[in-house]
């Protein structure tokens, strides 16, 4: 089961960024997907499945966020991911 997120902005906003309605959706997806990623929220092949993407071609895509691939969290939570791995 899906679902949809709706957010109001102005649409002066995507303009300002010089992207058409669509890219700034899509933008808006993208930065989403990648912050819960940076935030340890879901695992890289969750993010790459949300985006239509392989997961090569997630971790490729981070850097244009400025966000590290490699892991951030503590031990303790790395043990514990590597346990339900």
């Amino acid at each position: 089961m899906k679902q949809q997120i709706s957010i109001q902005y102005p649409e002066s906003l995507a303009f300002s960024l010089k992207m058409g309605n669509e890219e700034f959706v899509n933008e808006m997806k993208t930065i989403s997907i990648v912050k819960l990623y940076e935030l340890g929220k879901i695992s890289s092949g969750l993010a790459a499945k949300l985006l239509n993407i392989n997961r090569i071609d997630f971790l490729e895509l981070l850097n244009k966020y400025n966000v590290s691939y490699f892991y951030n969290g503590t031990e303790d939570e790395l043990v514990n991911d590597l346990s339900n791995a």
